[in-house]
């Protein structure tokens, strides 16, 4: 066990670990929290109005905890930021500060603090690569992805993680700059030619996969446009702007399969993507299961090539975050780097006259 603390910034944490082995490790958390083994308490936001300043502007602090105990692992992510919003987009300006503390189950020690930024695009893509292991038709070619973002880049790994015969990805955002800019990087980064496209309608027809990665408040995906056989990821989750959403309901209408990370999230945060076609009785919350169901073999997956599957990536969970974490600290412990803090600065130790409690 590690003597002392170990602090990772944002730039110390970026790369270390890689989409592969996260898609590993993302699986076998649901699969601890399928069995329920792995716990969480589902994502907490508080927003406060700042009332000093004329436009829509509320601090915001996020809370994600959980356990995985096939890891060894507990975690939380809190952040303090300030969310914005503006036209159609919801934005998270300025500074602000986001940290992942990972403890050890056995022995309560604190193992380390993240910095957030660097590893949640890569728990969402590495969530997002699980799914599309049982969703995905094995012989998927071409990837539509409408996002040009951290998230986006993110989605791009896992899908080539889980589906290296990719041989053609589309990308779509309202910026031509940005989308031209995402294409060449990609096109670098993983050999697959790669198509800045002029639409969004362009970047989903005849796509094998598809998925939305923007901070949008309006569906940005239209069932009309899905081919048969398509997969499709959608990541809007809650917001202080009720009705965000990647979808309209005829994508909804026309998936067979319908997979969120937590179901209890949806409710918590009544999520349009999947409450409001589900009200209007476009779709049952029979052919609805969570992620974990997936990973269990509770469910088996896509059960035809034509089927339309849908994963509602609707939430970040603190098993995600645990269990990335923990490995991103254990290889910046094998390759020194980061700041180590003495534990004692963090631990409670106990004495024969203590009456210290928890």
């Amino acid at each position: 066990m590690p003597d002392n603390v170990l602090i990772l910034t944002n730039e110390e944490a970026a790369g270390l670990l890689k989409m592969p082995e996260a898609v590993k490790l993302t699986e076998e958390a649901f699969t601890d929290f399928g069995h329920n083994l792995a716990t969480i308490v589902p994502r907490r936001r508080l927003y406060v109005p700042r009332l000093e300043k004329e436009d829509k502007t509320w601090f915001w602090l996020n809370m994600i905890p959980g356990a995985v105990p096939c890891h060894g692992i507990a975690a939380i992510r809190l952040n303090a930021a300030q969310t914005k919003y503006g036209g159609k987009r919801q934005t998270i300006p300025g500074d602000y500060s986001g940290f992942v503390l990972v403890w050890d189950l056995d022995t309560r020690e604190l193992l380390g603090i993240v910095h957030d930024h660097a590893v949640s695009p890569l728990r969402v893509g590495a969530t997002t690569g699980v799914g599309i292991k049982y969703l995905a038709r094995e012989d998927s070619e071409v990837l539509g992805i409408i996002g040009t973002g951290q998230q986006a880049g993110a989605q791009v790994d896992a899908v080539m993680a889980v589906r290296p015969d990719i041989k053609k990805i589309k990308v779509f955002s309202p910026t031509e700059k940005n989308r031209k800019k995402f294409a060449k990087i990609q096109n670098e980064l993983h050999g697959v030619e790669t198509l800045a496209v002029d639409t969004a309608e362009e970047c989903v027809k005849n796509s094998d996969i598809v998925i939305a990665a923007t901070n949008a408040t309006d569906p940005v995906v239209f069932g009309k446009w899905l081919s048969p056989g398509t997969h499709v990821v959608g990541m809007a989750g809650a917001s202080i702007f009720d009705g965000r959403r990647d979808l309209d309901d005829e994508v909804v209408l026309r998936s067979e399969l319908i997979i969120v990370n937590l179901w209890e999230q949806v409710e918590l945060d009544q999520q349009a993507d999947i409450l409001a076609p589900l009200r209007k009785g476009l779709t049952s919350t029979d052919i609805i299961f969570e992620l974990s169901d997936l990973c269990i073999g509770k469910l088996r997956g896509r059960t035809s090539s034509t089927q339309i599957t849908l994963h509602s990536n609707n939430v970040g969970m603190g098993i995600q975050f645990a269990s990335v974490c923990k490995r991103v600290l254990d290889i910046a412990r094998e390759r020194k780097i980061g700041t180590e803090l003495d534990s004692n600065l963090f631990m409670t130790r106990r004495g024969k006259e203590d009456v210290y409690a928890p």
